[in-house]
């Protein structure tokens, strides 16, 4: 059995005035939700999944309630909105497996990419960009794994980006983050602190959309979707 985590709980407030009465999740690309592209991109291998929720946590739920062919799933309340990090320990008490799959809620990913991830037992998925101050970078070593993420550095020049995508070991469940300069406990730290202990390996993502402004989410209206997220659990 594999266990996924979506994380679904940010209120989307760079999409505002689209997110005020709609959760991000669940706007609407190409005429279906954020959400759905994302469930058809999951390996076939997972067998149950958990949705983490917390703005118009309703919504979201009650979409999940009315699709076909999804695998077990149980939704889990984020009671604040504390970051990622206390997202991800909200399933601490679920999770069952040795290892699981994280994926942001509001990112378009690749089915064929997901899938490299699980041939281990610790990496994530990076994108390559070119302006790496509006994104999370990897620091790597020279043997290719992962050494620290460092959030929206004043670089120039392409750099590798966290997509958010990734699969941890089950210890990761045991590290607490501190609470950052934003007032949130980030994933990204607990990765790092992951990282310099045990080997985090990059894997090199062939197709990732991050719907982060009103701009990027009126562009993926024309990407080529189906030609990346398909799978077995077809979502209808």
């Amino acid at each position: 059995m594999l266990e996924a985590i979506i994380l679904a709980a940010g209120r989307g407030t760079r999409l505002r005035p689209y997110t005020e009465h709609t959760p991000k999740p669940l706007l609407a690309v190409q005429g279906k939700p954020i959400l759905h592209w994302i469930l058809q991109a999951l390996p076939a291998e997972v067998s149950k999944l958990y949705v983490v929720v917390n703005y118009l946590a309703e919504q979201i739920e009650a979409w999940l309630a009315h699709q076909e062919n999804l695998p077990s799933y149980q939704i889990v309340y984020q009671q604040q909105p504390l970051g990622s990090g206390d997202a991800l320990l909200a399933c601490k008490p679920l999770v069952s497996g040795s290892r699981f799959l994280v994926l942001n809620g509001d990112d378009l990913y690749s089915r064929a990419d997901l899938a490299s991830l699980l041939l281990y037992d610790f990496a994530l998925l990076a994108y390559p960009v070119q302006h790496p101050h509006l994104f999370g970078i990897l620091i790597m070593g020279q043997d290719g794994r992962l050494q620290e993420l460092v959030e929206k550095p004043n670089w120039s020049g392409p750099q590798l980006a966290n997509t958010g995508a990734y699969i941890l070991p089950r210890s990761i469940l045991e590290i607490q983050p501190t609470r950052s300069p934003r007032g949130e406990f980030e994933l990204t730290e607990m990765v790092t602190k992951l990282a310099r202990r045990q080997e985090c390996r990059v894997v090199q993502a062939r197709f990732w959309y991050p719907i982060s402004t009103v701009e990027a989410w009126q562009e993926a209206q024309t990407l080529d979707l189906n030609s990346y997220a398909t799978n077995s659990h077809t979502v209808s």
